[in-house]
Protein backbone atom coordinates (compact mmCIF):
# COMPACT_ATOMS: atom_id res chain seq x y z
CA UNK A 1 0.00 0.00 0.00
CA UNK A 2 1.30 3.49 -1.27
CA UNK A 3 2.40 6.23 1.57
CA UNK A 4 -0.40 8.42 0.80
CA UNK A 5 -1.53 10.94 3.56
CA UNK A 6 -4.82 10.40 5.42
CA UNK A 7 -7.83 11.80 3.83
CA UNK A 8 -10.86 12.99 5.53
CA UNK A 9 -14.43 13.14 4.34
CA UNK A 10 -14.80 15.71 1.07
CA UNK A 11 -11.12 15.08 0.21
CA UNK A 12 -9.15 17.92 1.82
CA UNK A 13 -5.96 17.37 3.51
CA UNK A 14 -5.92 18.51 7.46
CA UNK A 15 -3.71 21.74 7.97
CA UNK A 16 -0.60 20.55 9.81
CA UNK A 17 -0.63 23.17 12.74
CA UNK A 18 -1.82 26.89 12.72
CA UNK A 19 -0.14 29.41 10.18
CA UNK A 20 2.41 31.33 11.72
CA UNK A 21 0.62 34.73 10.68
CA UNK A 22 -2.39 34.27 12.89
CA UNK A 23 -0.48 34.41 16.02
CA UNK A 24 2.17 37.31 14.68
CA UNK A 25 -0.73 39.74 14.42
CA UNK A 26 -3.52 40.84 16.80
CA UNK A 27 -7.06 41.15 15.05
CA UNK A 28 -9.57 44.26 15.90
CA UNK A 29 -12.96 44.83 14.04
CA UNK A 30 -13.26 48.69 14.35
CA UNK A 31 -16.73 48.59 12.58
CA UNK A 32 -19.28 46.31 11.20
CA UNK A 33 -22.18 48.02 8.73
CA UNK A 34 -25.50 46.13 7.23
CA UNK A 35 -25.50 47.37 3.58
CA UNK A 36 -28.27 47.11 1.68
CA UNK A 37 -28.76 47.66 -2.31
CA UNK A 38 -32.20 48.01 -3.94
CA UNK A 39 -32.24 45.52 -6.95
CA UNK A 40 -35.36 44.20 -8.72
CA UNK A 41 -37.49 42.51 -6.25
CA UNK A 42 -36.25 44.18 -3.19
CA UNK A 43 -33.19 44.82 -1.29
CA UNK A 44 -30.02 43.12 -1.15
CA UNK A 45 -28.31 42.69 2.61
CA UNK A 46 -24.55 42.62 2.52
CA UNK A 47 -22.19 43.26 5.68
CA UNK A 48 -19.44 45.67 5.81
CA UNK A 49 -16.49 44.77 8.02
CA UNK A 50 -13.60 47.75 9.01
CA UNK A 51 -10.77 45.39 9.98
CA UNK A 52 -7.23 46.22 11.68
CA UNK A 53 -4.19 44.22 12.12
CA UNK A 54 -1.21 44.77 14.35
CA UNK A 55 2.05 43.09 15.33
CA UNK A 56 2.53 45.89 18.18
CA UNK A 57 5.87 45.97 17.25
CA UNK A 58 5.71 49.09 14.62
CA UNK A 59 3.76 47.10 11.81
CA UNK A 60 -0.65 48.02 11.18
CA UNK A 61 -2.85 47.15 8.33
CA UNK A 62 -6.06 48.46 7.72
CA UNK A 63 -8.62 46.42 5.38
CA UNK A 64 -12.36 46.36 4.48
CA UNK A 65 -14.36 43.19 3.46
CA UNK A 66 -18.15 42.85 2.57
CA UNK A 67 -19.52 39.56 2.65
CA UNK A 68 -22.97 38.16 2.58
CA UNK A 69 -22.68 37.64 6.09
CA UNK A 70 -20.29 38.84 9.08
CA UNK A 71 -17.22 36.24 9.07
CA UNK A 72 -16.81 36.30 5.43
CA UNK A 73 -16.74 39.99 5.75
CA UNK A 74 -14.10 39.65 8.89
CA UNK A 75 -12.17 37.16 6.56
CA UNK A 76 -11.96 39.43 3.49
CA UNK A 77 -11.26 42.45 5.61
CA UNK A 78 -8.15 40.54 7.63
CA UNK A 79 -6.77 39.79 4.13
CA UNK A 80 -6.87 42.91 2.62
CA UNK A 81 -5.45 44.33 5.93
CA UNK A 82 -2.61 41.76 5.27
CA UNK A 83 -1.61 43.26 2.45
CA UNK A 84 -1.57 46.87 3.11
CA UNK A 85 1.17 46.37 6.33
CA UNK A 86 2.70 49.70 6.82
CA UNK A 87 5.64 49.97 9.11
CA UNK A 88 5.61 53.04 11.46
CA UNK A 89 8.86 54.66 13.13
CA UNK A 90 8.27 54.34 17.01
CA UNK A 91 10.46 56.22 18.90
CA UNK A 92 10.61 55.90 22.74
CA UNK A 93 7.85 54.41 22.49
CA UNK A 94 6.17 57.07 20.97
CA UNK A 95 6.06 59.03 17.58
CA UNK A 96 8.68 60.63 15.65
CA UNK A 97 7.18 64.49 15.94
CA UNK A 98 3.60 65.96 15.31
CA UNK A 99 1.19 65.02 12.05
CA UNK A 100 -1.43 66.61 10.89
CA UNK A 101 -3.59 64.66 7.98
CA UNK A 102 -7.12 65.84 6.57
CA UNK A 103 -8.60 62.94 4.73
CA UNK A 104 -12.46 63.78 3.29
CA UNK A 105 -14.04 65.58 6.11
CA UNK A 106 -11.88 63.69 8.51
CA UNK A 107 -9.15 65.93 10.18
CA UNK A 108 -6.94 64.19 12.41
CA UNK A 109 -4.16 65.03 14.79
CA UNK A 110 -1.44 62.85 15.93
CA UNK A 111 1.03 64.10 18.65
CA UNK A 112 4.01 62.59 20.40
CA UNK A 113 3.72 62.31 24.03
CA UNK A 114 5.70 61.43 27.36
CA UNK A 115 6.28 58.08 28.55
CA UNK A 116 3.91 57.07 31.36
CA UNK A 117 0.57 59.28 29.50
CA UNK A 118 -0.62 56.43 27.90
CA UNK A 119 -2.81 56.29 24.47
CA UNK A 120 -5.11 59.45 24.41
CA UNK A 121 -7.29 59.06 21.45
CA UNK A 122 -10.74 57.50 21.02
CA UNK A 123 -12.48 55.66 18.57
CA UNK A 124 -10.70 53.83 15.54
CA UNK A 125 -7.57 55.79 16.38
CA UNK A 126 -7.05 54.08 19.97
CA UNK A 127 -7.07 50.72 17.93
CA UNK A 128 -4.84 51.56 15.10
CA UNK A 129 -2.37 52.86 17.39
CA UNK A 130 -2.25 50.65 19.97
CA UNK A 131 -1.88 47.63 16.94
CA UNK A 132 0.87 49.66 16.16
CA UNK A 133 2.76 49.19 19.77
CA UNK A 134 2.97 52.68 20.24
CA UNK A 135 2.18 52.96 23.93
CA UNK A 136 2.41 56.90 24.23
CA UNK A 137 0.48 59.36 22.26
CA UNK A 138 -2.41 62.22 22.00
CA UNK A 139 -4.60 62.16 19.38
CA UNK A 140 -7.64 64.07 18.38
CA UNK A 141 -10.33 63.65 15.71
CA UNK A 142 -11.76 66.34 14.07
CA UNK A 143 -14.71 67.32 11.24
CA UNK A 144 -16.02 63.73 10.42
CA UNK A 145 -17.22 61.24 12.90
CA UNK A 146 -16.89 58.65 9.80
CA UNK A 147 -15.51 55.54 11.15
CA UNK A 148 -14.01 54.56 7.57
CA UNK A 149 -12.61 57.95 6.98
CA UNK A 150 -11.21 58.26 10.12
CA UNK A 151 -9.37 55.05 9.78
CA UNK A 152 -8.12 55.79 6.43
CA UNK A 153 -6.58 59.11 8.02
CA UNK A 154 -4.55 57.80 10.67
CA UNK A 155 -3.21 55.57 8.06
CA UNK A 156 -1.83 58.69 6.14
CA UNK A 157 -0.59 60.31 9.23
CA UNK A 158 1.36 57.24 10.18
CA UNK A 159 2.57 57.16 6.52
CA UNK A 160 3.69 60.31 7.10
CA UNK A 161 5.94 59.98 10.04
CA UNK A 162 9.30 59.79 9.22
CA UNK A 163 12.50 59.49 11.96
CA UNK A 164 15.49 61.58 12.27
CA UNK A 165 17.71 58.81 10.02
CA UNK A 166 15.11 58.58 7.46
CA UNK A 167 15.74 62.48 6.78
CA UNK A 168 19.22 62.17 6.53
CA UNK A 169 19.02 59.43 3.93
CA UNK A 170 16.46 61.81 1.89
CA UNK A 171 18.89 64.56 2.20
CA UNK A 172 21.99 62.35 1.44
CA UNK A 173 20.40 60.97 -1.71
Amino acid sequence: MANFPQRRAGGRRRREGGSREEKEFQQKIIDIRRVTRVVAGGKRMRFRATVALGDGKGRVGIGIGKGLDVTTAVSKGSTRARKSLLNVPIVNETIPHEVRVKFGAAKVILKPAPKGSGVIAGGPIRSIVELAGIRNVVAKMLGSSNKVNNVYAVMEALRQLQTRDDLKRKLSA
